[in-house]
């Protein structure tokens, strides 16, 4: 009997934020088509080991620099804030309370990545180090860079990992029973979260993790944009 009432209540609320659920059905494709493209650019071009090779690499494509930098986990991460909204919106009713602890470490994370991210900053240091011939000069911008790389791997960036994956498991476990989304969704969604516990910067481990976390990640995505789409077009 709840599940059907939830269900009907999705279908009202679909009328009410049409516009939202739209955009994030296109938002989590954007997401899908996002992740192997950049799975592939980081197979066939490993980052540089030290500052030395940062500056070389955006020497010779800024473009490639600024990827490697996970520039586009600006992209991602805008993306992701509208699918958590539109989820919100969704399953509200369900249990608004973990639902709001759940928007809440997930806006924390998505805000701690923009911290972290210093792939500008490290395109700009090269532009002064490929400038200046002062020894003195290149050493401290040298130095300056070297902070800029142990921020994009440091504190910010394991707590918007880690804040992000602990979301997703809440997200699914309102969402696992609600009839608004399918239980595999939520289970799919489940996997996900647990693989992202665990930092992309843990070493190896973190690495595999991170890497198994993107399969079901990407069907998450997908079976949730069709979903959206369904509902924005009730």
């Amino acid at each position: 009997m709840e599940q059907h009432v939830l269900a009907s209540d999705a279908g009202t609320i679909g009328k009410d934020w049409r516009t939202l659920l739209r955009i994030s059905g296109v938002a989590a494709i954007i997401m899908v088509i996002l992740i192997p493209i950049q799975v592939i650019i980081f197979s066939v071009s490993l980052p540089p080991e030290t500052i030395e090779g940062w500056f070389e690499l955006f020497r010779k494509s800024w473009l490639l620099g600024l990827i490697h930098l996970d520039s586009i986990y600006i992209i991602d991460n805008v993306l992701v804030a509208v699918i958590y909204l539109s989820l919100y919106v969704l399953l509200r009713k369900r249990d608004e309370s973990l639902m709001a602890i759940a928007m809440l470490l997930g806006f924390l994370g998505i805000a701690a990545y923009f911290a972290s991210n210093t792939s500008f900053e490290m395109l700009s240091l090269s532009r002064a180090f490929e400038r200046t011939s002062s020894e003195a000069d290149r050493n401290m911008i040298m130095a300056s860079a070297m902070v800029m790389i142990e921020t994009w791997r440091g504190t910010a960036f394991n707590t918007y990992y880690v804040l992000n994956g602990i979301t997703l498991l809440l997200i699914s476990k309102v969402m696992y029973g609600s009839g608004i989304f399918s239980n595999r969704t939520a289970v799919v969604g489940l996997i996900s979260g647990i693989l992202m516990v665990v930092p992309s910067t843990a070493g190896i481990i973190g690495l595999i993790f991170s890497l198994l976390s993107l399969i079901p990640w990407i069907v998450f995505c997908i079976m949730i944009a069709a979903r959206l789409r369904k509902l924005s077009r009730i």
